[in-house]
């Protein structure tokens, strides 16, 4: 009866002692998280004559290469997202941090291990050697040589009082989450510039048409310039002057021809193969300048993965004062180990060789020369660190935002003069050839009209190559289709804990 009280009140205080410490854990040492003020304008500075982003855009979808209208640089895209060898160690980098985090949650749980061993001992001064339990007497001499066998099992469970484990957790899961935003930018940084190299691919193609097909007008001009010669109508000046400009133009084609050929390499690497591995034919359709719907600048924080793993750095260093402000308080583990002790082999698993033991312990610092203040001290100085560097996150993407919309609408308004000019340098150039035709201007206004209006031929592709790649520039710099709900993606959802 005595011994069912005694087990009856030792059960009672584990109990209380259990209770008493879920009631404690309720609350967690360090700071709660909020996030940092940022000073978010209403609309951007440059927004003006841009379409609102509303839900049903299709920059919302994700795939924004899409809105480019181009199958070849979709499936370019696609080959990247699988095989780009520095994204598959920026997503080893994340499976990493998710790791963490399953290690940091393991730590809420009692611990198991067990241990199964036989030890041999001696004590005295006999030189007798024996080798099972005995006393041996030599020369007035006593040795004992023992030998035991062990077989436990041991428990071992860390109660949560002060919130260092779920601090823990909840650092490792912002660490987790920064991880994702990372990996989610460092795919639209690779996506972005694959898009644009490709673009600029298409650019110098129909540049390469526009040359070829000037090289041909040239080819033809010096036929009739040698004719007038032979007739006596021209100086033979003008032959020199036509055969200059056309070997002049033939070597500007020969020129873009190792330019296309380094954007097909960087394509190459991009999507995960050698350069002899990839081939793109020209083409002479050229992609799509897309409408670009803006989001506001507030939004902006939900849109740009690297905006988003920026916070999830405050979060963690947040949590990291609480983990150094714990270290203040005493550790409560609850310890319990059981199993069978004996001498001999043949008896060892038996009802009287059986040992038990369980019982709480606490374990507190009293000093440590200054060393967990100076740990709150530096992880608080992290966490202003990090503040400051998300704050500097968001000020570059609004700039980048403001940058790539002036830049795009500027660049409009260029083209569409540009545009003008280039009509006016093809009528000048078909006026001058007829009066040269009629030989009442010299061929040296000819030369000199043809080199106006091939400039402005190449001027305006270069533009649009320029508007293409803006483009690019703007649609990265809002995020792409991400958005923050895409920090955990579904396959991890079991790593949350609420």
């Amino acid at each position: 009866m005595i011994t069912a009280n005694l087990a009856k009140a030792r059960g009672t205080r584990l109990l209380s002692l259990l209770a008493l410490s879920i009631a404690l854990s309720a609350c967690a040492v360090g700071p709660d998280y909020k996030r940092p003020e940022i000073n978010t304008p209403a609309q951007f500075k440059q927004v003006a004559g841009w379409k609102a982003a509303v839900p049903s855009d299709a920059l919302e979808r994700g795939a924004w290469w899409e809105l480019y209208g181009d199958a070849e640089l979709n499936d370019l895209v696609g080959r990247l997202n699988v095989s780009n060898q520095n994204l598959a160690a920026a997503e080893a980098q994340y499976r990493q941090a998710r790791a963490l985090v399953r290690g940091a949650r393991a730590a809420f749980y009692p611990s198991l291990s067990t241990n199964a061993g036989v030890t041999r001992s001696g004590q005295g001064g006999g030189q007798n050697v024996v080798t099972t339990s005995d006393v041996i007497s030599s020369g007035g001499s006593r040795s004992t040589i023992t030998k035991n066998y062990d077989l436990s099992l041991n428990a071992s469970w860390e109660l949560d009082i002060w919130g260092k484990l779920r601090r823990s957790l909840e650092s490792s899961k912002a660490g987790f989450e920064a991880s994702a935003g990372d990996l989610a930018a460092a795919k639209l940084s690779y996506q972005s510039e694959l898009a644009q190299s490709y673009l600029q691919l298409r650019v110098l193609d129909d540049q390469q048409r526009l040359l070829d097909a000037t090289v041909d007008a040239y080819a033809r001009s010096l036929k009739l310039t040698e004719n007038q010669y032979r007739a006596g109508i021209v100086p033979k000046s003008d032959v020199s002057q036509a055969r200059t400009q056309l070997k002049s133009t033939e070597a500007q084609a020969i020129d873009l021809k190792w330019q296309r050929a380094q954007l097909e390499h960087a394509i190459a690497v991009l999507v995960g193969v050698s350069p002899a591995e990839l081939s793109i034919a020209p083409r002479e359709q050229l992609p799509q300048l897309p409408q670009i719907p803006v989001a506001l600048p507030s939004q902006l924080l939900e849109r740009r993965p690297d905006i988003a793993a920026a916070e999830r750095r405050v979060i963690s260093a947040n949590a990291d004062i609480g983990i150094a402000e714990a270290a203040w308080y005493p550790d409560l583990t609850i310890s319990a180990s059981g199993g069978y002790r004996g001498s001999s082999f043949a008896d060892w698993i038996e009802l009287p060789n059986r040992f038990w033991s369980i019982g709480p312990s606490l374990a507190m610092t009293l000093f440590d020369g200054g060393a967990r203040s100076a740990e709150v001290e530096r992880t608080e100085a992290v966490y202003d660190q990090t503040v400051a560097q998300y704050r500097q996150s968001v000020l570059d993407g609004f700039r980048e935002v403001e940058d790539y919309l002036v830049q795009l609408r500027v660049m409009e308004q260029e083209a569409q003069v540009q545009q003008q000019a280039v009509e006016s340098a093809r009528e000048s150039l078909r006026l001058i050839q007829n009066q040269y035709k009629a030989g009442t201007v010299d061929f040296n206004s000819v030369v000199t009209v043809q080199a106006t209006a091939l400039n402005n031929e190449r001027t305006a592709l270069t533009l649009l190559g320029n508007r293409l790649t803006a483009s690019v520039q703007l649609i990265a710099a809002l995020g792409g289709g991400w958005t923050v709900d895409q920090l955990v993606p579904p396959a991890d959802q079991d790593d949350k804990l609420d």
